[in-house]
């Protein structure tokens, strides 16, 4: 069984890192299930190998690690997604970890930012790790993003605010998510982040024995 814990924003645990081995204590300790993100992790653990700490610099090709957050409202019944300004398409928030190798200091950072929320908390471990190619139609072209997602809870009657990134910005059950996209990673992301906040809340409710 996945021990979780929910750290809030300020913890000591999620300070900035430009250590690896940060990076790949967080990759080894996530609740990975499937053959695909496990395979997934590998090509990451690899990469991290040659390019230490410059991985989480967004100039590295062929790729560079980034951090994503499915935004739970406390009761777990909606996520939140945005349409994102540049892509034009519905995702998770998320970015560059643009030198901190603290991957889950880095998802709760980009869910705090790109929905204006306070007093959010992030569950560890990482529930989901996606590799994908992107092009931001700069000098460095088409290139991976490393990606690892996790889990970010909203305080009771949380209000989402979006800023630039962001076209537009709600609270949607997971039902209402295919009828927005129908990327398999964002849907994937969805189903097991859901479950995993669903298990957490009762494990953590649970007095200890």
């Amino acid at each position: 069984m996945t021990d979780w814990r929910l750290v809030p924003g300020g913890d000591a645990t999620l300070a900035l890192s430009s250590d690896p081995a940060v990076a790949a204590r967080a990759l080894h300790t996530a609740n990975l299930v499937d053959p695909e993100t496990l395979t997934c992790r590998d090509q990451v653990l690899g990469l991290l190998d040659d390019h230490g700490a410059e991985l989480a610099d967004r100039r590295t090709a062929p790729g560079h690690l980034t951090g994503s957050a499915l935004v739970v409202d406390a009761d777990g019944e909606h996520v939140a997604l945005l349409l994102h300004t540049k892509l034009r398409r519905w995702l998770q928030p998320g970015g560059h970890a643009d030198g901190d190798l603290n991957l889950e200091a880095v998802a709760l950072r980009e869910a705090s930012e790109e929905t204006g929320i306070e007093g959010l908390a992030v569950l560890e471990p990482a529930i989901d790790l996606d590799v994908h190619r992107v092009d931001h139609g700069d000098s460095l072209g088409e290139h991976l993003h490393l990606d690892l997602r996790y889990v970010v809870v909203a305080p009771a009657d949380a209000v989402l605010q979006a800023n630039h990134e962001s076209l537009d910005l709600r609270w949607v059950t997971p039902e209402q998510v295919a009828g927005l996209t129908d990327e398999a990673s964002v849907e994937r992301l969805v189903r097991r982040g859901l479950a995993a906040w669903h298990s957490a809340r009762a494990q953590l409710d649970s007095p200890p024995a």
